[in-house]
């Protein structure tokens, strides 16, 4: 199992660059994706792990990029038709609800998402060289630029690392491989999860131990953040945008992860300090589509990252050793455990 530790680039200096390798990779995706697209249609062929950087490598997107970075941009081109083509069979199999569609294009002149292998990399006083091809060097007059590595990792563990850009900000993504000790648990031991929006969490186990994670602080940030959008959007046109809406978009969904880590991790910590080995997490699927519990309560309910939240969980329990286990939950109010009630799902 992989991990990664994400981390805001705070250096003006390596601006161009992230510019410009983001820009170019955005550019190599829609190629990549348009080569797809016309295998699939024409030949009704999806594409291979290395098809596309065979067929791409003379392409000026591809050698402006340093050239691992450029095969797992292509490469991650590839792993999407792969999936369309495994969610395809699935839906065809009655397995899935929602037809899958084709990966689409991404927004001429946006920014996409560059990954460099550990190989790519150079540790030199603590900061992570980054290098650049010659085509790069003889507009930028340099080969290479640094990122500042954080301290509490082993540059010898790291597998990759991804330039993300979010909102007028750029982010580094060190990934590398979780290491967590197994702990003895008892599968007998059981902590029950129902969520909500005050509550976010409420958890209750079978050992006498149960706790709720305030959902109000994610309620209060959610609606200071609309209340600024619909301040700064009154009177301008639709789809307007700007850099503070940027700004504060971003900041908001820095607060929504910090919230579901630390919340996923509460529940891991519980589990392992009363040795529970299982988690029951209530949860309907689609249960935030068409959702009428008034226009308020529907903005609250549908903006807490509670799937987020719960993804975060899971990921955790296949770390520990967890058993996690997903219920329905559409008619829980209607039915008694303590007097042997049957228990309908949703139709």
């Amino acid at each position: 199992m992989y991990g990664c530790q994400q981390e805001l680039i705070k250096s003006p200096d390596n601006v161009p660059f992230l510019e410009y390798l983001c820009i170019t990779a955005n550019k190599l995706i829609n190629c990549g994706i348009y080569l797809a697209r016309q295998w699939y249609f024409k030949l009704g062929y999806i594409t291979g792990k290395y098809d596309l950087e065979k067929k791409l490598k003379s392409h000026s997107n591809y050698q402006f990029l340093y050239s691992q970075a450029a095969q797992q941009t292509l490469r991650k081109v590839a792993e999407a038709f792969k999936s369309y083509k495994e969610l395809s069979n699935k839906y065809k199999k009655g397995e899935l609800t929602n037809k899958p569609q084709l990966p689409k294009y991404r927004k001429k002149g946006g920014m996409g998402v560059i990954t460099y292998p550990k190989q790519a990399l150079k540790l030199e006083k603590g900061k992570v060289k980054i290098p650049l091809v010659r085509k790069v060097k003889a507009a930028f007059k340099v080969d290479s630029f640094f990122l500042e590595f954080p301290s509490n990792l082993e540059f010898k563990e790291i597998r990759e690392m991804r330039i993300l850009p979010r909102n007028g900000c750029f982010y580094v993504q060190w990934v590398y491989e979780l290491k967590a000790a197994q702990p003895q648990l008892d599968q007998a031991k059981v902590l029950g999860i129902d969520h909500g929006i005050d509550n976010w969490l409420s958890c209750v186990s079978n050992v006498g131990a149960s706790f709720i994670i305030d959902g109000k602080y994610l309620k209060s940030k959610n609606q200071w953040y609309n209340k600024q959008i619909a301040t700064i959007k009154e009177g301008k046109p639709q789809g307007f945008w700007s850099n503070k809406l940027a700004f504060i978009t971003e900041k908001r969904n820095r607060q929504m992860r910090d919230a579901v880590n630390k919340a996923a991790r509460l529940v891991i910590n519980h589990c392992l300090k009363h040795g529970i080995g299982r988690i029951v997490f209530g949860w309907n699927k689609r249960q935030k589509d068409s959702i009428d519990i008034g226009s308020k309560n529907n903005q609250k309910f549908v903006q807490i990252p509670t799937a987020k939240l719960k993804e975060r969980i899971t990921q955790l329990c296949k770390l520990y050793g967890v058993k996690f286990i997903e219920t329905e939950e559409s008619y829980t109010s209607q039915a008694s455990f303590l007097d042997g009630d049957f228990l309908p799902t949703r139709a």
